[in-house]
Formats: C-alpha cells, structure tokens, sequence
C-alpha cells in the first residue's frame, strides 16, 4: 500500500528547473544580473525549496511581494539579496531585522522608511526605486520625480540599490508600440534621477516575455518570473514544466447503470453498459478548480488521458478510467507534462500562474534529481 503523505505530492524537476534557468540565462549578456521571482510561495512550487534551487543555479537576485515571504526565506536558509515589491509602511524593522530590501514605488513609502532608519541610526540602506510606465498600478510617475530627487539629495539614510518598471504586455506582438513607449520612458526617467544620484544604480524593466522578445532591453538586471517555471511567451519554444501535480488512486469501483449516478448533485452519469471510475484524494481544496467537473478536464492515467465524472469535490475527485487498466495506488496526474498548465488554463479560460499558485501548502513538494 502507500503512505498517507504520498496521497498526493508537487513534484519539482531539478532538471527541468535548470534547463529553463539555462535557457534564460543563455538569452542574457554575461554583465546581466538575473532575479528570479519566488514570490506567492514561489507560484506555488515551494518557496524555501524552489529558492534554494535558485540559489544554488547562480541567480543573482530573488524577490518576494511581501515581506512575510522573505522572512520566511531568511528564516529558511536562503542567504541571497531578496527583493520586496509590495512594501508597505508597516514592516520595515523586520525588513532591517532580516536584510530584505524594499521595492520603493511613492514618496510616502519612502519618507516613513527613512524615519525608521534614522530611528536606528542606519545609513545606506538598500531600496529600489519604482517608475511607473504605464502599468499604473505602482510606481513613480514623471511629473513625481522631481519631488523624489529633491528628497534624496538631502537623505543619507537609503542607497538606491537599483531602479525599475514593469512591462504591462510584453508577450503581446499587438502591444510592441507601448512596450517601446514604455521602455523609453523607463530609460528617460530612470538617467534622469541617476544624474541626480551622483551614481548609477542597476536598471531593470524585463520580465519573463520580455527577456524573450525584448533581450536588447535587457540593461543590468532581468527578472524572471513565470519563464523559470516552464511556461514561454514564444509558440515555438517548449520549455520543462517546474512542477507536476500528482496523487494516487485511492479506490475503484465498478458500477452498474442500476447504480444510479455519481457525486454531489447527481451529475455523474453511468453509462448504460457500466462506467469503472477511480477516486483520487485532490479536489477544489487543492486547486483542482470545480470548473473542470464533469469531464471537462482529463488527467493522465498509465499513458491515457481518463475525464472528470460528476462534481469535483472538496478533497476527493472521481475519474472515469473505463476501459483503462488501473489499481489501487497507481498514480494519477493532474497536470505537468500532460496535461500542461496552459491547456487547463485555457479550459477555465484563465493564465497558467492561477493554475499554481492554487495548490496550497497542504499538498507536499518533493524535489525530484
């Protein structure tokens, strides 16, 4: 038999993860600073564990949204620089505590933090400094740089470690024009308050599409988020899916048309010559989204793909696996190398990032060699 914890698992391809970090880094000049995103539980393959694999690859940099998320790395282990995007203006003794250094987007974030440092009496202090180009979410703005270079030249508590944006469609070919408008506006800005500085921080605007499609923008840092995990913004490159979601058979059972139906509201249908169907230990709790039921999705099953029957559950889903030769304890998968994330994506009409990061902690990650 099996164990429990084997139930179900999220099972991390070292190899996969260093093709993809091979493949990215080969895109890159030697100069290029890469920083890979582990944020939201590095999108859901395991923050300390897929981090250390980073670390261990040669990524320069890490970044987390919060500051929870880089605690629990230094709390892990993890030794490299890790940036904070969502900074807010509550956590900033922790971020000193901890050596985490915050992505800077207004002036008020900025004066409270600098209240803090002079409180503890902390001269250049790491931060990165945010332009907002377009995206509009965070950021400065043009017309608000000249109030931060004010500020700056009379603060000696931070050190701009680098200065940055972020690409609102760069894996869109219909929205090249703004990419360029955007990255212009970065480059303009960004000289604009280096000239100030006296010194030139990094500069960095790329994400995962755009290190594909954009690698002369690279300037002195990447950051790479969804491309290290598998998933390419080119038709034509297949990259190593990180992560494959697994579990294992926990009962079969072979039932008649005079059986009546399957699952919670009846809607698993028994075929009239009999349906054979197998119960797996994931369900919506796990991020098996209930929009795949009823033989919308199909997982893969000793070489065959077996569809959904009735109404994913909580905790447990139902397979029709007629005709398939299947026992007790073999294993099912959910999605990885088939199904992929983007062809359950594309079924709930979503991206492949909600499909990970829906897989919560209950379900094990395992580093597979």
């Amino acid at each position: 038999m099996f164990r429990e914890e084997e139930f179900s698992r999220l099972e991390i391809s070292l190899p996969a993860c260093l093709d993809n970090y091979r493949y990215f880094r080969g895109i890159l000049n030697d100069s290029t600073r890469l920083l890979v995103l582990v944020k939201a539980n590095a999108y859901g393959h395991g923050a300390v564990e897929f981090a250390s694999l980073m670390e261990d690859a040669g990524a320069d940099y890490l970044a987390v949204a919060y500051p929870v998320e880089g605690i629990e790395l230094r709390q892990g282990g993890i030794k490299s620089p890790i940036m904070v995007l969502t900074t807010g203006t509550d956590s900033f003794e922790e971020m000193i505590n901890y050596g985490l250094e915050p992505g800077i987007p207004n002036l008020c974030t900025l004066k409270e933090l600098c209240k803090v440092l002079e409180k503890r009496e902390v001269k250049d202090f790491p931060i990165h400094i945010k332009l907002d180009t377009g995206m509009h979410r965070l950021g400065f703005m043009t017309e608000e740089i000249s109030d931060l270079m004010d500020f700056l030249s009379k603060c000696d508590r931070v050190r701009i470690k680098s200065i940055y944006s972020h690409l609102a469609a760069s894996d869109d070919p219909c929205n090249d024009d703004f990419t360029l408008s955007q990255v212009e506006l970065f480059r303009r800005n960004a000289d604009k308050l280096s000239d100030c500085l006296g010194y030139r921080p990094m500069y960095h605007i790329l994400n995962s599409a755009g290190i594909e499609r954009f690698p002369q923008y690279q300037f002195d840092m990447v950051r790479l988020g969804i491309g290290i995990y598998g998933v390419s913004a080119l038709p034509d490159v297949h990259l190593s899916p990180a992560a494959s979601f697994k579990c294992k058979i926990l009962q079969i059972k072979h039932l008649k048309s005079s059986d009546g139906t399957i699952g919670y509201g009846r809607h698993g249908k028994i075929s009239p010559e009999g349906t054979v169907i197998a119960t797996i230990p994931v369900g919506y709790a796990d991020g098996v989204d209930r929009h795949l039921s009823r033989g919308k999705a199909s997982f893969m099953l000793n070489g065959k793909r077996v569809p959904t029957i009735g109404n994913i559950c909580m905790d447990m889903c139902m397979l029709d696996i007629t005709g398939v030769d299947a026992k007790v304890g073999d294993t099912v998968t959910i999605f990885g190398e088939n199904p992929t994330i983007s062809e359950l994506a594309d079924i709930l009409g979503t991206i492949p990032y909600e499909i990970l990061t829906s897989v919560p902690r209950r379900i094990k990650r395992l580093i597979v060699k």
